[in-house]
């Protein structure tokens, strides 16, 4: 009975001292707070003047184009971390965009945008540009009646294609495939890498599924023939052109030493296919061993999908951040799904915000400082429990923390060993 007692004894002060340690390391804490961040995925806005034309380059595919769906909790704008964001960036909302970064303790953003201005310069801001109309050429009136969510979306990519041609001096579309490819796609590509693009981003799957397969290419030639001087493709016709353009698409990013971005969460609008967003729909790309020399990402890491991302993260150069996701999930979810992927891929896992604008309760200021102390948290969370548990020691927990937060973007982007500010 002694011996219970002290057994007993041992394991209630063990247990109380358990409790009383906070869940993140103050330490690591401190650390991870300290470091400056690549954001990999952000929607950042030009500093307007006042009377000046607002800006409209901010996204090819805006969501107020859609009709409104209802938002997950973290995502409202009266919700008290967005309240707390708002108060602590009023005083840099729209003003010099540095420092919002700075706020946020971002060294670097990658903004997804039509075009770049001269408030988001490098090296500060770097670009990634929009992928999806190069892939869409023919008229997608079928395509577009799918639900209520892509009846405007595919007029947008359209538009765009339209203004990507122009800045060619292209006037329509050419007779073959081939040509396309040479004096439209390829040009687009080239004439954005030049301009400062890194990445090039498809959000593909607000238009359709993410099942792109390897189609025969003479297939995909006479359907392009077919239509480019006018009708209507039929859905199987199209996604047979679709399916050959993003492995082009894909590989000619590659070649450029471009990043391809690609879209997979949950996302808005009533009707959206979170089916159709499923990391696993991208095996069949994934495995094309043609591709292996382009890097992907997987933005929003497949969330809640997170499981299927990891399975893809082993294949080629694939990656995966956490924007959007570190707001969405919240800590101590998102701390589960970094604890899994850091033991398995952990030069794999990306920072990421999405900052955006929603108004003026969710600024895209706000989005940014809100995601990057989330984020930041959820890494902590993670972090420490692998270090109370032993699988990792101090050295290498702060060694991963920098790698998610700043290193791994550092290599995957070439931007080389970019001494923090």
């Amino acid at each position: 009975m002694r011996n219970l007692s002290r057994v007993t004894t041992l394991f209630i002060a063990i247990s109380l001292t358990a409790c009383s340690e906070p869940p993140v390391d103050r330490g690591l804490e401190k650390y991870i707070a300290g470091i400056k961040a690549i954001d990999n995925h952000a929607h950042p806005m030009l500093v307007v003047a006042k009377g000046a034309p607002a800006d409209t380059d901010y996204d090819a595919l805006p969501l107020d184009a859609i009709p409104p769906g209802a938002a997950p909790l973290r995502l409202r704008p009266g919700h008290p971390d967005w309240v707390a964001a708002t108060n602590a960036t009023k005083d840099v909302a729209g003003q010099k965009t540095e420092l919002a970064l700075d706020r946020a303790g971002i060294d670097i953003m990658l903004a997804n945008r039509v075009a770049m201005g001269p408030s988001l310069a490098p090296p500060r801001f770097l670009w990634v540009s929009f992928a999806d109309p190069l892939m869409l050429p023919l008229d997608g009136k079928l395509e577009s009646a799918r639900t209520p969510d892509t009846r405007s979306l595919y007029a947008l990519e359209t538009k765009l294609l339209r203004r990507y041609m122009r800045d060619l001096g292209v006037t329509k579309l050419p007779a073959s495939l081939d040509e396309y490819v040479r004096t439209v796609l390829t040009p687009t590509l080239e004439r954005q890498k030049k301009a400062g693009a890194v990445a090039v981003k498809f959000e593909a799957a607000y238009l359709r599924a993410l099942d792109f397969d390897d189609p025969d290419p003479a297939l995909a030639r006479l359907v392009y023939s077919r239509f480019a001087g006018g009708g209507v493709p039929g859905r199987t016709e199209y996604k047979t052109l679709q399916d050959y353009l993003f492995r082009v698409i894909a590989r000619e990013a590659g070649r450029l030493g471009m990043s391809v971005h690609i879209h997979s969460t949950s996302g808005a609008g009533s009707f959206y296919s979170a089916r159709g967003a499923d990391p696993y729909m991208l095996e069949s790309a994934m495995n094309d061993s043609t591709l292996r020399g382009t890097s992907f990402v997987i933005i929003h890491g497949g969330w809640p999908l997170s499981a299927q991302t990891l399975a893809m993260m082993g294949r080629g150069k694939v990656y995966a951040d956490i924007s959007m996701t570190d707001v969405i999930a919240g800590p101590s979810a998102l701390s589960d799904v970094l604890r899994t992927w850091l033991e398995a891929w952990p030069e794999r896992v990306l920072f990421g915000t999405d900052a955006f604008d929603g108004g003026p309760g969710q600024t895209w200021e706000a989005g940014a400082y809100l995601a990057s102390n989330l984020a930041r948290r959820s890494l902590g969370l993670a972090l420490t429990r692998m270090m109370r548990e032993g699988s990792i020691t101090r050295m290498r927990a702060e060694e991963l923390a920098r790698m998610v937060m700043r290193e791994n973007a550092l290599a995957l982007y070439g931007l080389g060993a970019r001494k923090a500010p």
